[in-house]
Order: C-alpha cells, then structure tokens, then sequence
C-alpha cells in the first residue's frame, strides 16, 4: 500500500530562487546546481518512497506535478504538470494564485522553455517524459494521507464533504478499509475551486475490484447519492475528450454508459482510478526495455479484460489486423495509462485502437510488442461491444 507521510522541505525559498529563475533558462541551470546538496536529504527521501499513480509532487519552484503509473527510474518520478504558480491562476492556496495547465503540449512548452530540468529522456521507456527528480522536489502529496486527514480534522468545505462522503459509501458497500481509499486531483493538494470534480483513488486489488463491484451495483440499481451520466452530460463530456480522442457520440454513449468510474455523486462529477497496491505490480523499472515504432491502427479481439478496470490499464488481445502499416505478429496487449481508456473493452470483443507501437524486450523471456494507446492526440479505443466465441 502507499506510505501514510508527506514529506516537506523545511527550507524556505528566499530572493536568490526567485532571481534564478527570472534570469531565464542559464540562471535556472545555475540555480538547480546550487541546490544539489541541499537535495540530498530529499533524495534519500524518495529513495524509500512509493509513489505511484494518484499522488502528487510538488517542486521547488512550486510546480505540482501528478504521478502516473506504477514504474519509475530511480530517485525521479513520472509525472505531469497540472499547477502552476500564476498571478492571474484561478485558483488560490494562501497568498499564492495557481492556474492548471490542461493540455500536453502547453506542459511540454513550459517546461522546455522555463524549467528543462523536468524533461528526461528515458532509456528504459525510450523516449522523453515529464519526471521530477527528488533533489528538487518539496513535497510528495499521498491521497490516503489526505483522505485520513479530512476525517480526522473534519471537511473544510462542500467538496471536501462530499468527497469524504463518496469515500464512506464505497468502504461500506465494498467492505473494503478506508486506509485503501484516497483523494486526488485537486482536492489533495488544496487547489479545488467551487465546480470542482470529487476525484479518488481505490488502491489495492482485491480492494479495487471490491470497490468497482459495489459501485457497478450501486448504480445499476437507480438509487442512492452515485449515478451515472445523463444524455446531456455525457454530450459535454464528449466535447471535452473529442479534441483528443476521435470517437462519434453515439459511440462514446455506449462505452461511457456502462462504465463505473465517472458519473455524479451528490450533484458533483466524480472520477475514480482503480490503482494496483506496492508488490501486486509485476513490473520493476529495468525489468523490461520498450523500443517505440511509430503510430499504428489496429483491429483485435480482446481475450482477457482482468485488468481493464485499473490505471494503468491492460488488454490481452489475439486476432491482431493492422490497419495502416506492416504487422507485427507478436503484438500481444493493448496498454494505457490514461483512466479514460480503463473499462473501455470487454472479453471476448472485437477492437479498433489507434496508439504507438512498441517493442516490448524483457531481461527474460520473450520479446513481444503492444500498442499504448493514449500518449498522443488522435489516440483510440473503441469497442464493438458485441462478444464474438472463439
């Protein structure tokens, strides 16, 4: 399970971090050299740390970054930048204005252009990420953490309520520990507005699939605080995502409708991640090497949906036709590490996915490929939602 601690910086950040930063991207190297010692204590920090997908961490300079994924090179984090320090931000923690940064590639360009230190190439993944090394990180934020928090310390506001409340309804059905449930989004790291989504985080896989069960039950029955999306909140969820993923709507009403992780709880939008547990990953970082190849179109038919509910999600697949290129006759599974993929096929289905392509190289056994679809605008999965006997 993840740690129960956050962990702080105590030094404050004085006018030399402020003038390093002003002075553009030579100072700002300059700058992060300096705190290279200083880092060190951090470091050993995140030497112990399992943070995984649902946590946050925040830098030096104040970025806060979402985790993602469940492998990570050593003494850094995968993450993705979601705030960032912004007079004119929409969003307020103290006497410091946030706004969020939606899109990719407007992360991509902050970075590249303001803070480099956070883009790496990665020798085991094969190509650039957003990471967080350790040394500069300030603080590790720990959905669960959070959670036991507002239950100990009582709900500030509405959304703080309603996510406690969520949280509750899911431990009882389930009869799952609320120490397996966690809040995300902006709600963990104190940035949630009026408007804002109840977003948590079920970790654990037994606990997970109990919590997916029971919520799947909960809505299907028509009563209670949870219930699906209505028509016309399914057409502004599908304005949001269409930019980029390509599906029609009436495609999109049809997969969206029977999955669980998103819909209202109390009037509120919520989302849910389902996230495997610390050791029930067959994964290490190192263990396996990915070479990527390009885009590809495929169509398949699913064999095994086990874990489809979690993020990351996966799909086992056979039947494997390329739609747009040559073929690799070894392409094994479909993967993604967006929560809006999970649950999205079901065994026995024929697919169409559109996403990168990937020579998958184990230390041991036998190479294979994947597509991971969701890295890129224009990504894909779409089910036909008819189960076709082998």
């Amino acid at each position: 399970m993840p740690s129960r601690s956050t962990y702080r910086r105590g030094k404050a950040r004085g006018g030399w971090f402020s003038a390093a930063v002003e002075d553009g991207a030579a100072s700002y190297r300059r700058f992060h050299a300096r705190v290279m010692e200083a880092g060190q204590v951090m470091r050993q920090v995140m030497e112990r740390l399992d943070a995984v997908e649902g946590f946050a961490v925040e830098t030096l300079e104040g970025l806060i970054f979402t985790v993602k994924g469940l492998v990570h090179p050593p003494h850094r984090l995968i993450a993705y930048l979601r705030f960032m320090p912004d007079p004119e931000g929409d969003r307020k923690r103290g006497s410091t204005a946030y706004r969020r940064v939606y899109r990719f590639e407007e992360q991509r360009e902050i970075l590249q252009g303001r803070f480099p230190i956070y883009i790496a190439y990665d020798p085991i993944f094969g190509f650039e990420v957003q990471t967080v090394p350790g040394q500069f990180t300030q603080r590790i934020y720990d959905p669960c953490f959070r959670l036991a928090e507002i239950l100990e310390k009582g709900a500030k506001d509405p959304l703080e309520e309603s996510s406690l409340a969520f949280a509750n309804l899911l431990k009882d059905a389930a009869g799952i520990p609320m120490s397996s449930l966690g809040v995300s989004g902006s709600v963990l790291v104190g940035l949630h507005r009026p408007g804002s989504d109840v977003d948590l985080a079920v970790y654990g896989d037994m606990e997970s699939r109990a919590a997916h069960g029971a919520l799947e039950r909960i809505l299907d029955s028509g009563r209670g605080p949870a219930r699906r999306l209505d028509r016309a909140e399914l057409a502004a969820l599908h304005a949001s995502h269409r930019t980029d993923t390509p599906l029609a709507f009436s495609d999109f009403i049809r997969l969206q409708s029977r999955k669980t992780n998103e819909g209202y709880f109390g009037g509120i939008p919520y989302f849910i991640r389902f996230i495997k547990g610390k050791g029930e990953g067959e994964e290490r970082y190192g263990d396996t090497s990915y070479e990527p190849l390009g885009k590809a179109t495929i169509r398949f038919r699913v064999t095994d949906d086990a874990d489809a509910i979690f993020t990351p999600c996966r799909y086992s697949v056979e039947d494997v036709l390329f739609l747009d290129r040559a073929g690799e006759a070894d392409l094994r599974e479909v993967v993604s590490f967006r929560g809006r993929f999970s649950d999205q096929a079901r065994t026995g289905e024929p697919a169409t996915a559109r996403g990168s392509l990937e020579r998958v190289v184990p230390r041991e056994g036998k190479v294979h490929h994947r597509l991971a679809v969701g890295g890129d605008a224009g990504d894909y999965l779409l089910s036909e939602g008819r189960a076709v006997s082998k």
